[in-house]
């Protein structure tokens, strides 16, 4: 076993602290990862606070994972010493059932072992994520880095821009579309930068006026304040709603063209109602994404090199978490926090 550094959740009502955790000895096919930076993804807070139920202490949150292979096992063929690679939202899934032979092990009907907050396939041992020295992960959920690409701007890609970019491809997005997104966060900054990638015609949908200047600068065309009467109805082809505020996807609704579809990946802290009648009378569509496949994951990676997107990020230290967790729930962050693991 491999003692790791880490910071941890005791309980949901406590702030981060320093822990140790026990990394698992080298298998034939696991990559052992020294972890440079990880991103900070909302759902950690949500899960570290139990917001969502389930959650299971003490707690190593972070799935937006970047670092260097610092030793691979005796059967690894897709990896070598001094690699730079990712690890995201997964660290295994069943590989047998129908949604992961055909790529979808985020859909995995068995289990899918997620990077925290989850247990390995024996249903027993615990996952630590992220805000840690150090992981071990089998090599096919170990995704490959451009060399050269800043680390700590591409760790929220492991997240954010799976999350975003897995919505925009299965809906083909593309060319000549009007694409409206939804909230300008740490999903919304990416998903408009790989929607203009993709040759959509963008709209930011936010709250703040504050955010105007930036949804500009990031490559969108238009802005929308949604505290302001909207005359775009029936304008947008594609809607991606980053945001949890669960009485906007009315109001978005009514933006859609007949037939178009509006996909959800901020997930709501409560029951959301809504106004079918919008959705019968254009024939509308609401949907649902989580995050992507590893095979999709990885071409997500190789498509945000080749057009240079990045996440635009604030370095942190790991003894700064809790503050950090505080500045996001106040939105007073730019676009995502990323820990330097230097720091731990």
């Amino acid at each position: 076993m491999h003692p790791t550094k880490a910071y941890a959740a005791l309980s949901h009502n406590k702030p981060l602290a320093p822990f140790q955790i026990e990394r698992r000895d080298l298998g034939a096919h696991d990559v052992f990862i020294d972890i440079a930076y990880c991103g900070i993804c909302h759902s950690d807070i949500h899960q570290a606070r139990d917001e969502w139920g389930g959650a299971t202490f003490p707690m190593v949150p972070g799935h937006e994972i970047v670092g260097t292979v610092k030793a691979v096992g005796s059967h690894v063929k897709k990896f070598k010493v001094g690699d730079s690679v990712g690890v995201g939202c997964m660290l295994d899934a069943c590989r047998t059932c129908g949604s992961c032979e055909q790529g979808l092990e985020q859909y995995c009907q068995t289990h899918t072992v997620y990077t925290y907050n989850s247990t390995e396939l024996d249903g027993k041992t615990p996952t630590y994520g992220g805000y840690s020295s150090q992981i071990m992960v089998n090599e096919d959920f170990v995704l490959r880095i451009a060399p050269g690409l800043p680390l700590d701007r591409v760790a929220p890609l492991l997240c954010a821009g799976i999350t975003t970019y897995s919505p925009l491809k299965h809906w083909k997005v593309g060319k000549g579309q009007k694409v409206a997104i939804a909230g300008l966060g740490g999903l919304g900054h990416v998903a408009v930068k790989i929607a203009v990638a993709l040759g959509a015609e963008v709209t930011v949908l936010s709250t703040s006026d504050s955010k105007r200047n930036d949804a500009l600068k990031l490559g969108a065309t238009h802005f929308i304040n949604t505290k302001e009467p909207i005359i775009q109805k029936n304008y947008f082809d594609f809607i991606l709603s980053t945001v949890t505020a669960a009485d906007a996807l009315n109001q978005y609704t009514e933006l859609l063209k007949r037939d178009a579809t509006m996909v959800v990946v901020g997930l709501p802290g409560k029951p959301v109602e809504l106004n079918v009648g919008s959705l019968i009378m254009g024939r509308r569509q609401i949907a649902g994404s989580l995050i992507g496949g590893i095979a999709e994951t990885q071409e997500m990676l190789d498509f945000c090199a080749e057009h240079h997107i990045l996440a635009d990020i604030e370095r942190i230290s790991m003894d700064s978490v809790n503050e950090a967790f505080e500045e996001i729930l106040k939105g007073n962050v730019h676009y995502r926090f990323v820990i330097d693991m230097k720091t731990l």
